[in-house]
């Protein structure tokens, strides 16, 4: 599913008209990324929960030459799935 096929779902389910819904959809995106760029963990009981976590800095190879290179730190948004959205996907 797509964010097009995402925003016709939630019109149908709700009876919003499609930019309504997509107005709606698009507000919770733009709140989760602001939540998490800001550090917050975002839950959403029954769902599952956002956050971002931090890797280290460390040392890896290029393929092509076989070369030592130097991958800088990061920071990596991560889902993780609630329980009960995990026992609905694996009935």
């Amino acid at each position: 599913m797509n964010k097009t096929e995402l925003v016709t779902s939630v019109a149908a389910k709700t009876g919003f008209k499609k930019n309504e819904a997509e107005k709606a959809v698009n507000a919770i995106f733009a709140s989760i990324e602001e939540a998490l760029v800001s550090g917050d963990k975002v839950q959403i009981i029954g769902f599952g929960s956002f956050e971002v976590r931090s890797r280290e800095a460390r040392t890896g190879r290029n393929p092509k030459n076989n070369e030592v290179i130097t991958i800088p730190a990061s920071k990596s948004p991560v889902f993780k799935a609630g329980k009960s959205f995990k026992d609905s996907v694996n009935k």
